[in-house]
Protein backbone atom coordinates (compact mmCIF):
# COMPACT_ATOMS: atom_id res chain seq x y z
CA UNK A 1 0.00 0.00 0.00
CA UNK A 2 1.40 3.34 -0.89
CA UNK A 3 2.20 5.59 2.18
CA UNK A 4 2.25 9.42 2.71
CA UNK A 5 3.54 11.61 5.61
CA UNK A 6 1.48 15.16 6.11
CA UNK A 7 3.82 17.41 7.44
CA UNK A 8 0.75 19.00 9.45
CA UNK A 9 -2.20 17.49 10.82
CA UNK A 10 -5.26 17.07 8.24
CA UNK A 11 -8.75 17.72 9.20
CA UNK A 12 -10.88 14.36 8.89
CA UNK A 13 -12.20 14.86 5.51
CA UNK A 14 -9.02 15.75 3.88
CA UNK A 15 -7.60 12.28 5.44
CA UNK A 16 -10.68 10.61 4.15
CA UNK A 17 -10.20 11.62 0.75
CA UNK A 18 -6.45 9.91 0.96
CA UNK A 19 -8.20 7.16 2.31
CA UNK A 20 -10.79 6.71 -0.07
CA UNK A 21 -7.81 6.42 -2.76
CA UNK A 22 -5.84 3.16 -1.24
CA UNK A 23 -3.80 5.95 0.36
CA UNK A 24 -2.29 5.64 4.10
CA UNK A 25 -1.68 8.52 5.77
CA UNK A 26 1.03 9.78 8.98
CA UNK A 27 0.45 12.79 10.18
CA UNK A 28 2.63 15.49 12.26
CA UNK A 29 2.72 19.45 12.74
CA UNK A 30 6.47 20.16 11.85
CA UNK A 31 5.62 23.85 12.92
CA UNK A 32 3.72 25.46 15.66
CA UNK A 33 2.36 28.89 15.55
CA UNK A 34 1.15 31.37 18.34
CA UNK A 35 -0.31 34.36 18.57
CA UNK A 36 1.89 37.38 19.74
CA UNK A 37 0.38 40.24 21.67
CA UNK A 38 0.31 43.56 18.75
CA UNK A 39 -2.07 46.86 18.82
CA UNK A 40 -4.15 48.60 15.65
CA UNK A 41 -1.91 51.44 15.84
CA UNK A 42 -0.66 53.12 12.62
CA UNK A 43 -3.35 51.26 10.07
CA UNK A 44 -3.32 52.09 6.69
CA UNK A 45 -6.29 52.04 4.17
CA UNK A 46 -6.08 48.80 2.75
CA UNK A 47 -4.79 45.13 4.83
CA UNK A 48 -2.96 42.39 3.39
CA UNK A 49 -2.82 39.20 4.45
CA UNK A 50 -0.46 36.19 3.07
CA UNK A 51 -1.64 33.40 5.34
CA UNK A 52 -4.56 32.15 7.32
CA UNK A 53 -2.70 32.17 10.72
CA UNK A 54 -2.67 35.96 10.39
CA UNK A 55 -6.11 35.90 9.54
CA UNK A 56 -6.67 33.80 12.34
CA UNK A 57 -4.61 36.27 14.80
CA UNK A 58 -6.06 39.11 13.96
CA UNK A 59 -9.47 38.05 13.64
CA UNK A 60 -9.34 37.00 17.51
CA UNK A 61 -8.37 40.31 18.31
CA UNK A 62 -10.74 42.23 20.85
CA UNK A 63 -10.16 45.29 18.98
CA UNK A 64 -10.87 43.86 15.36
CA UNK A 65 -14.40 46.17 14.64
CA UNK A 66 -12.03 48.87 14.35
CA UNK A 67 -10.44 47.63 11.13
CA UNK A 68 -12.78 45.40 9.49
CA UNK A 69 -14.43 47.55 7.62
CA UNK A 70 -10.54 47.90 5.70
CA UNK A 71 -10.05 45.65 1.86
CA UNK A 72 -8.11 42.98 1.96
CA UNK A 73 -5.82 41.94 -0.14
CA UNK A 74 -4.90 38.29 0.05
CA UNK A 75 -2.88 35.33 -1.24
CA UNK A 76 -4.74 32.15 -1.65
CA UNK A 77 -8.65 31.19 -1.71
CA UNK A 78 -8.21 29.71 2.23
CA UNK A 79 -7.02 32.77 3.18
CA UNK A 80 -9.93 34.57 1.31
CA UNK A 81 -12.59 32.45 3.17
CA UNK A 82 -11.24 32.89 6.82
CA UNK A 83 -11.12 36.92 6.01
CA UNK A 84 -15.13 36.45 4.57
CA UNK A 85 -15.73 34.30 8.05
CA UNK A 86 -13.94 36.72 10.08
CA UNK A 87 -16.15 39.73 8.24
CA UNK A 88 -13.35 41.30 6.51
CA UNK A 89 -14.20 42.81 2.29
CA UNK A 90 -11.67 40.94 0.15
CA UNK A 91 -10.92 42.67 -2.72
CA UNK A 92 -7.88 41.13 -4.76
CA UNK A 93 -6.77 37.75 -4.38
CA UNK A 94 -3.43 36.40 -5.72
CA UNK A 95 -2.61 32.42 -5.99
CA UNK A 96 0.89 34.06 -4.50
CA UNK A 97 3.00 36.96 -2.52
CA UNK A 98 4.86 37.61 -6.02
CA UNK A 99 1.19 38.13 -8.33
CA UNK A 100 -0.25 39.64 -5.34
CA UNK A 101 2.63 42.51 -5.63
CA UNK A 102 1.75 42.79 -9.26
CA UNK A 103 -1.65 43.47 -8.81
CA UNK A 104 -0.96 45.91 -6.10
CA UNK A 105 1.84 47.71 -7.95
CA UNK A 106 -0.71 47.51 -11.45
CA UNK A 107 -3.98 48.94 -9.89
CA UNK A 108 -3.12 50.48 -6.49
CA UNK A 109 0.05 51.97 -7.29
CA UNK A 110 -1.23 55.37 -4.79
CA UNK A 111 -3.00 53.29 -2.32
CA UNK A 112 -1.08 52.87 1.67
CA UNK A 113 -1.28 49.28 2.84
CA UNK A 114 -1.02 47.30 6.25
CA UNK A 115 0.49 43.89 6.17
CA UNK A 116 -0.24 41.43 8.83
CA UNK A 117 2.30 38.58 8.78
CA UNK A 118 4.27 36.12 10.74
CA UNK A 119 8.23 36.30 11.94
CA UNK A 120 9.20 34.07 9.58
CA UNK A 121 7.32 35.70 6.43
CA UNK A 122 9.59 35.85 3.17
CA UNK A 123 10.85 39.20 1.84
CA UNK A 124 8.64 38.79 -1.81
CA UNK A 125 6.39 40.87 -0.89
CA UNK A 126 7.68 43.53 1.23
CA UNK A 127 10.57 44.15 -1.12
CA UNK A 128 8.32 44.46 -4.40
CA UNK A 129 6.81 46.66 -2.53
CA UNK A 130 9.38 48.85 -1.52
CA UNK A 131 11.24 48.84 -4.80
CA UNK A 132 7.94 50.01 -6.36
CA UNK A 133 7.64 52.91 -3.31
CA UNK A 134 4.31 51.51 -3.05
CA UNK A 135 3.73 53.17 1.12
CA UNK A 136 3.19 50.33 3.41
CA UNK A 137 4.11 48.62 6.62
CA UNK A 138 3.98 45.55 8.82
CA UNK A 139 2.62 44.60 12.16
CA UNK A 140 3.93 41.00 13.23
CA UNK A 141 1.02 38.79 14.41
CA UNK A 142 2.17 35.52 15.16
CA UNK A 143 4.95 33.30 15.20
CA UNK A 144 6.27 29.86 14.10
CA UNK A 145 8.48 28.29 15.72
CA UNK A 146 10.02 24.73 14.56
CA UNK A 147 9.13 21.53 15.95
CA UNK A 148 11.33 18.85 14.18
CA UNK A 149 10.51 15.24 14.94
CA UNK A 150 12.18 12.12 13.71
CA UNK A 151 9.92 9.66 11.64
CA UNK A 152 11.11 6.55 11.48
CA UNK A 153 8.38 4.96 9.02
CA UNK A 154 9.35 4.40 5.47
CA UNK A 155 6.90 6.35 3.35
CA UNK A 156 6.10 7.18 -0.49
CA UNK A 157 5.90 10.84 -0.48
CA UNK A 158 5.84 13.54 1.73
CA UNK A 159 3.28 16.63 1.43
CA UNK A 160 4.89 20.16 2.51
CA UNK A 161 2.58 23.35 3.04
CA UNK A 162 5.10 26.01 3.64
CA UNK A 163 8.74 26.41 3.57
CA UNK A 164 8.77 26.53 7.67
CA UNK A 165 7.17 22.90 7.04
CA UNK A 166 10.19 21.91 4.81
CA UNK A 167 12.64 23.24 7.40
CA UNK A 168 11.07 21.68 10.33
CA UNK A 169 10.95 18.21 8.73
CA UNK A 170 14.62 18.55 7.39
CA UNK A 171 15.98 19.25 10.85
CA UNK A 172 14.95 15.75 11.98
CA UNK A 173 15.05 13.70 8.76
CA UNK A 174 16.21 13.88 5.12
CA UNK A 175 15.16 12.76 1.96
CA UNK A 176 15.83 10.03 -0.77
CA UNK A 177 13.56 8.45 -3.18
CA UNK A 178 10.16 9.87 -1.44
CA UNK A 179 7.93 11.95 -3.89
CA UNK A 180 7.74 15.69 -2.29
CA UNK A 181 4.06 17.34 -2.90
CA UNK A 182 4.45 21.03 -2.06
CA UNK A 183 1.95 24.10 -1.78
CA UNK A 184 3.65 26.22 -4.04
CA UNK A 185 6.54 27.08 -5.22
CA UNK A 186 7.84 28.90 -3.09
CA UNK A 187 7.70 25.63 -1.02
CA UNK A 188 9.21 23.36 -3.75
CA UNK A 189 12.09 26.34 -3.95
CA UNK A 190 13.13 25.03 -0.27
CA UNK A 191 13.40 21.51 -1.47
CA UNK A 192 15.60 22.40 -4.41
CA UNK A 193 18.69 21.56 -2.46
CA UNK A 194 17.56 18.28 -1.55
CA UNK A 195 15.65 16.33 -4.12
CA UNK A 196 13.88 17.76 -8.01
CA UNK A 197 11.20 15.01 -6.81
CA UNK A 198 8.77 17.43 -6.39
CA UNK A 199 5.40 17.64 -7.55
CA UNK A 200 3.48 21.43 -7.14
CA UNK A 201 -0.51 21.80 -6.52
CA UNK A 202 -2.08 24.16 -9.28
CA UNK A 203 -3.42 25.58 -6.59
CA UNK A 204 -1.82 27.08 -3.38
CA UNK A 205 -4.66 24.46 -0.95
CA UNK A 206 -4.49 21.27 1.51
CA UNK A 207 -7.03 19.72 -1.44
CA UNK A 208 -4.69 20.65 -4.37
CA UNK A 209 -1.99 19.00 -2.96
CA UNK A 210 -3.70 15.93 -1.42
CA UNK A 211 -5.64 16.04 -5.08
CA UNK A 212 -2.08 16.26 -6.49
CA UNK A 213 -0.70 13.29 -4.42
CA UNK A 214 -3.84 10.64 -5.25
CA UNK A 215 -3.67 11.55 -9.24
CA UNK A 216 0.38 10.77 -9.13
CA UNK A 217 -0.15 7.27 -6.82
CA UNK A 218 -3.17 6.34 -9.18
Amino acid sequence: MIRVLSTKKLLPNQRQFLLNAGISVLEADFISVQHINFTFTDIHDNLIFTSSNAVNAVAAHPDVQEIRRKPCFCVGEKTAQKLDEAGFTVLEIAPNAADLAEIIKNGYRSETFTFFCGNLRLETLPLSLKISGIHFNEIEVYETALAPKKIDASVNGILFFSPSTVEGFLAANSISSETCFCIGATTAKALAQKTQNIVIANKPSVENVIIQTIQYFK
